[in-house]
């Protein structure tokens, strides 16, 4: 086995360039016909699908890719590495006959991967079993969307998110950590509405007493576009952001701080495990929602698998260890055994960190470190 080198390997976890980094998944012995959706062992059902494309990102925001660990020492991954666009779209469209109706295009910074779009128009073409196209989505921090929303947009991309944490253009520079200005993302958010994207989503990661002063003018700046603003509470995922509560701004602050100014109804979720809780503005506006995974956790509804770019399969994004299924994808396993492999892991899932973190026992029972969020996608 060939491992590089990793600097600080207190903080992140070890990537290695070898086959087989991953668990293997179990085929079992009996292979079954997919059969509407799968359920985990809590009962909750496969539903959407999150899919990083690549480990690499322009940003170095402190949250996610600090700039001391992510340095040009780091070991991205090698490209042959990566799951390519074919072996994307066959796993994909594999998932989907499990029931999976949700795609998310995730990273590090999806719009880095080469010719991205090609993948787009590949997944853009897969069906659901009832005969509908899947839900195609992308998280974004929207440094060169502006460049690429009319081609996304062409290329069969349904929906996009961009993530931006303040309007302040020096908190803006100093949570990136790369001097990169606001106003080339907002730019970026223009081109996407001009370009005809009609569900466009913003999140706000708040960190408190960095950007949490940015809340109000964040609502402000949004209000009554059209565009769907979500505060996400800062979390511990990954093992180098240096996560501490006391950074935490619980959501019902939040919501309390925009209510002040700007009254707020409550919502009903658009489907069920809808992570955001919804509110409406009362003059009818718009929307908000807020993402509460550290003060009012959601593991009991959540639909979500992930796949690293590398082709690992994590059920949790707070997981440490995920589900190799490049090895099957390149051992030539047909997409029976493959499907039959997604079923069975899905199937021992009983992955609930938050809830666990809720009682004070994550640090006990989270069982080494916790895969960084670069390497899986938000």
């Amino acid at each position: 086995m060939v491992e590089k080198a990793i600097p600080n390997p207190s903080k992140v976890i070890p990537i290695r360039i070898d086959e087989g980094k991953g668990l293997a998944p179990s085929i079992g012995t009996q292979l079954h016909s997919p059969h509407g959706h799968t359920k985990d062992n809590r009962g909750r059902h496969l539903r959407d699908l999150r899919i990083s494309v690549t480990d690499r990102c322009n940003f170095r925001c402190t949250y996610c890719m600090p700039k001391e660990v992510f340095d040009n020492n780091y070991p991205y991954l090698a490209h042959k590495e990566l799951l390519s666009f074919e072996e994307i779209t066959r796993l994909t469209t594999i998932f989907a006959s499990l029931g999976v109706e949700k795609i998310r295009l995730t990273g590090g910074e999806p719009l880095l991967r080469k010719n991205l779009e090609i993948l787009i128009e590949m997944l853009a073409s897969i069906r659901t079993p009832a005969g509908n196209p899947l839900d195609l989505t992308l998280t974004t921090n929207g440094s060169i969307l502006r460049k690429k929303a009319a081609s996304l947009k062409a290329a069969g991309l349904h929906r996009l998110t961009v993530s931006l944490d303040g309007l302040d253009d020096a908190v803006f520079r100093k949570m990136n950590d790369v001097d990169f200005p606001v106003a080339d993302v907002l730019d970026g958010i223009a081109a996407a509405q001009e370009t005809g994207f009609q569900n466009i989503k913003v999140n706000m990661v708040v960190k408190k007493g960095i950007n949490d002063h940015e809340i109000v003018a964040m609502a402000k700046h949004f209000k009554g576009s059209g565009i769907i603003l979500r505060f996400i509470e800062f979390m511990d995922v990954g093992s180098s952001n240096g996560w501490n509560m006391t950074e935490v701004l619980p959501s019902k602050e939040v919501i309390a701080r925009i209510n002040e100014v700007f009254p707020l109804v409550s919502a009903e979720p658009n489907y069920t495990g809808e992570v955001a809780q919804r509110w409406r503005y009362q003059d009818g506006t718009g929307e908000i929602g807020v993402i509460s995974s550290v003060t009012q956790t959601f593991c009991h509804e959540c639909t979500r698998a992930r796949i690293s770019t590398d082709g690992q399969m994590y059920l949790c994004l707070f997981a440490n260890s995920g589900f190799d299924f490049k090895t099957l994808l390149r051992s030539g396993k047909t997409d029976l055994e493959i499907a039959n492999a997604i079923m069975n892991t899905w199937a021992t899932r009983d992955d609930h960190y938050s809830e666990i973190r809720g009682s004070h026992t994550a640090d006990q029972s989270s069982g080494g470190r916790k895969v960084e969020m670069s390497y899986i996608g938000g």
